[in-house]
């Protein structure tokens, strides 16, 4: 690896997040837990040197891998020019069409999956780029930091935005952690692998999802208030009005936006639906 980085004259960009995986024992547990067939589609956001990607192509029928950095293409297609169904895309993942990005599959879903060593400075952003587009994989086997992995599958008490998100759209689990010597160079941080199983359907009904999250952005808005004080907030409403709707719905206004389950977000997003008009 660093004789093809020297090579190729490149050193890891610390502003990219390229912190390279190369524990050959998490490489494979990544791919065990994606669980792929000859028959899937899996989109890699940031392949880095590529020993993942490789590792992708021999189960999968079609991986494509997305990489900002145009000085790695070079690499990547040296590494990977004996493997046809692996295309390489140039590009910011968070600029593209998803649906546009895979075509065909866009007609058969539940054969695609995102597997990727996720940059670390907008793993956020990028989960809900994912999740929130038109064509949703059907699976995501992602590393992640090991505290944002933590947030993603905490519970009442502990929730944040970020969980009612991820949950909003699938069932997520830590497959296993990974430590700071599997990387290269190894990163400030502990990581982990996060699997994400999505719904077959949703909370809330198409084409509410955007006001159903303007509830919860409401909620989140103050985290350390009350709930009856931070949707009022949020919302632009009264706090006699968020308390009356949070009676309706079962919930006390004392409560605090951490402590709802994603169940009691619906339900007072039913309930507020009146104020969102």
């Amino acid at each position: 690896m660093r004789a093809l980085l020297r090579e190729y004259d490149l050193r890891p960009r610390k502003d990219w997040g390229q912190n390279f995986l190369v524990s050959e024992r998490a490489l494979d547990r990544i791919v065990e837990a994606a669980e792929l067939t000859p028959s899937d589609t899996v989109l890699e956001v940031g392949p880095g040197l590529g020993d993942l990607t490789l590792r992708l192509a021999e189960r999968a029928g079609r991986v494509i891998a997305v990489e900002i950095d145009e000085k790695l293409l070079a690499l990547l297609a040296r590494v990977l020019a004996e493997r046809p169904n692996v295309e390489l895309i140039l590009g910011d993942i968070l600029e593209l069409n998803i649906a546009e990005l895979l075509g065909e599959v866009s007609f058969a879903p539940e054969n695609y999956k995102v597997v990727a060593n996720l940059p670390y400075y907008v793993t956020s952003a990028i989960l809900r780029h994912l999740l929130e587009a038109e064509v949703k994989p059907s699976l995501m086997v992602v590393t992640v930091q090991r505290e944002v992995a933590e947030r993603v599958v905490a519970e009442p008490g502990q929730m944040s935005l970020l969980a009612v998100g991820v949950q909003f759209y699938g069932f997520p689990r830590i497959v296993s952690r990974i430590p700071r010597g599997a990387f290269y160079p190894p990163p400030e941080v502990a990581s982990a692998i996060l699997r994400i199983d999505l719904r077959s359907s949703f909370p809330v009904s198409e084409g509410e999802e955007e006001r159903f999250f303007q509830v919860v952005r409401a909620g989140f808005s103050q985290r350390r208030k009350q709930l009856k004080n931070s949707l009022a907030h949020g919302l632009g409403m009264s706090s006699e009005c968020a308390v009356e709707a949070l009676r309706d719905c079962g919930i006390d206004g004392w409560r605090r936006a951490q402590e709802l389950s994603l169940e009691e977000w619906v339900k007072l997003y039913q309930g507020l639906k009146a104020f969102l008009d």
